[in-house]
């Protein structure tokens, strides 16, 4: 695939800076997270078009017409149109964001890449680990004929759980998430589309940072499998982390993010600790991670997961603490606690998350230097 039509983004970007009307937003997913993003860019009075895969789930935001919001942000948000035919939804569109679970990702790429056109602007929301680069790879081997910009975030703009089929509670929208285009020189001009919607997104370096920030590596899959017993005893009716991170849990979670950070400085990122990170989202601070997380008031009522079979352990197994130990093993970075986490959700779940992950084959980065790995995220792109 060749470079993006210069023409196609300036269009965008010309009418993202009017932050009027003219720029047309699709949301990939209505789940959690889509039906809050749907919403609110509704809201904010955006065009908004809504894609989810299983078409029932759209029938409650078709019969009201939109998204109703509340939390943060509150009120009704219209949707011009719900639908499961991804053509229709990504026709006219001149940003997409993905808000679904990441292992959608793979499936989506190819569902996508004989739809999308030039100059629009793909955001995974968020990447988890790899995302950008697995989304790259599939377009790539698909031939796809369009040149979208493809970007990823560090983490999901809101905390949001949804209430019904059109109704959506934002908990929290952070102050402030990383960014990253791919490549990253493009980064710039994805910030000035999104910023009409999302002052928030801030300039993230590369896709191999806001990788490697994947702070739900750190904070969900171990919490949910340490606290397997509560979970299956009360169906997780419990506060999941003011509840559930004692002390000596926040021990193993201090220990997996000091293996991501070593990953991370092998391939050359400079990442943020979850400590920073919680403060720099949350406002939150604390002399430790047990500290902190008890002082962050963004996670005041959100329930534990009521299984650990949950999106916790199959979504950020696999495509965040999957990727990390393969990143590891490739450049000579040992990943003890975060592999003892993979085997404990295979032992637990019966799954083989190692066999369904990203690795560094799927990223399409295996045998690859860290320069050569620099060069992707840094010019290459699609």
């Amino acid at each position: 695939m060749g470079r993006m039509d210069d023409e196609g983004l300036s269009r965008i970007l010309a009418a993202a800076r009017a932050k009027g009307p003219a720029l047309r937003w699709t949301v990939i997913g209505a789940g959690n997270g889509g039906l809050a993003m749907a919403g609110h860019l509704g809201l904010m009075g955006f065009p908004v078009q809504l894609y989810n895969r299983s078409d029932e789930r759209l029938a409650g935001v078709r019969w009201h017409g939109g998204v109703r919001v509340d939390g943060e942000a509150r009120g009704f948000g219209p949707v011009e149109l719900a639908t499961s035919d991804m053509t229709e939804a990504l026709l006219g569109a001149d940003v997409v964001m993905v808000a679904t679970p990441s292992t959608a990702h793979r499936s989506l790429a190819a569902l996508m890449a004989p739809c999308l056109a030039d100059g629009q602007l793909v955001v995974l929301n968020p990447g988890r680990t790899g995302g950008a680069l697995e989304f790259r790879k599939v377009l790539i081997d698909a031939g796809a004929p369009g040149r979208p910009l493809l970007a990823e975030a560090q983490t999901f703009i809101y905390a949001s759980r949804a209430t019904s089929r059109f109704e959506a509670h934002i908990f929290k929208i952070k102050n402030g998430l990383a960014l990253a285009a791919l490549p990253s020189w493009r980064t710039p001009e994805a910030l000035g589309i999104l910023e009409a919607a999302f002052p928030q997104f801030k300039a993230g370096g590369t896709v191999l940072a806001t990788s490697m920030e994947n702070i739900g590596a750190v904070f969900h899959p171990a919490l949910t499998l340490l606290n397997a017993g509560w979970i299956e005893s009360t169906g997780g009716d419990f506060e999941y982390y003011l509840g559930g991170i004692t002390p000596s849990i926040a021990r193993v979670l201090e220990r997996i993010d000091e293996e991501r950070l070593a990953v991370a400085r092998a391939l050359g990122v400079r990442s943020l600790s979850a400590r920073e990170w919680l403060y720099l989202s949350y406002d939150s601070s604390g002399r430790d991670l047990h500290e902190a997380i008890l002082n962050t008031d963004a996670y005041r009522g959100i329930k534990a997961p009521p299984a650990i079979d949950h999106r916790y352990v199959t979504e950020d197994v696999p495509m965040s603490l999957v990727p990390i130990s393969s990143l590891g093993t490739m450049l000579g970075a040992p990943t003890p606690t975060i592999d003892m986490v993979i085997e404990l959700a295979h032992l637990l779940l019966g799954t083989d998350f190692r066999a369904s992950g990203r690795t560094v084959e799927s990223l399409g980065l295996a045998g690859l230097s860290v320069q050569d790995i620099h060069r992707i995220a840094t010019e290459t792109g699609l």
